[in-house]
């Protein structure tokens, strides 16, 4: 898959029809999909809650010590009528996605992920990873710490904008770490520390 074919995704949505309240009051951990399909509209507005850009200075939607952003976002694609199945970096600067590997990983995850059927059977898998170094290099170990923060702050987004969709979701943090980071295509400098099952 060319890494040159950028996937510009639609304009994330400002305003909803679900308040805060209600979707902090309806998040539930969801393991079990349909085999429905999401769509473009809702990757893209998944993927802003993440790590979406909310200022012209360049902060986004989770909160970062330093305004360091040591989080990276990647999309596993498997049913999606609008996306070729695949593993997508997110470029939050340009809203866009990247593509890094080509085909339908979610077995493979599922496997990684101790066998935990949501990662396999979920339309979309979310995968926030972490460059330890960009936050450490200005707060020694305690960036561990701060990183680890961000990444809960990212999850909790991505876990109320699907509640906000209509869609189910879950946390996934039990996987082995090199498998993850082999499927998806990390580079080594990365760590991932979160699944994220969506589906419907």
């Amino acid at each position: 898959m060319p890494t040159s074919a950028i996937v510009r995704l639609p304009q994330p949505e400002f305003m909803g029809e679900v308040a805060v309240e209600q979707a902090l009051l309806r998040r539930r951990s969801v393991r079990s999909f349909d085999q429905a399909a999401l769509f473009m509209a809702e990757l893209s507005q998944l993927l802003w809650a993440a790590q979406g850009i909310t200022s012209a200075r360049g902060y986004r939607t989770a909160p970062s010590a330093g305004a360091i952003y040591p989080l990276e976002v990647y999309a596993l694609v498997g049913l999606m009528p609008e996306l070729s199945a695949g593993v997508y970096r997110y470029r939050c600067r340009e809203h866009a996605l990247v593509p890094i590997l080509s085909g339908d990983k979610r077995g493979d995850l599922c496997r990684a992920a101790l066998a935990q059927r949501c990662v396999g059977k979920a339309p979309l898998v979310l995968l926030i990873s972490a460059v330890y170094a960009r936050m450490t290099a200005t707060y020694g170990e305690r960036g561990v710490r701060y990183t680890d923060m961000e990444a809960g702050h990212a999850a909790q987004s991505v876990s109320l904008q699907a509640v906000a969709l209509g869609l189910g979701s879950v946390v996934v943090g039990a996987f082995d770490e090199s498998d993850v980071r082999e499927i998806a295509g990390l580079p080594p400098e990365e760590v991932p520390l979160y699944l994220i099952a969506v589906g419907r």
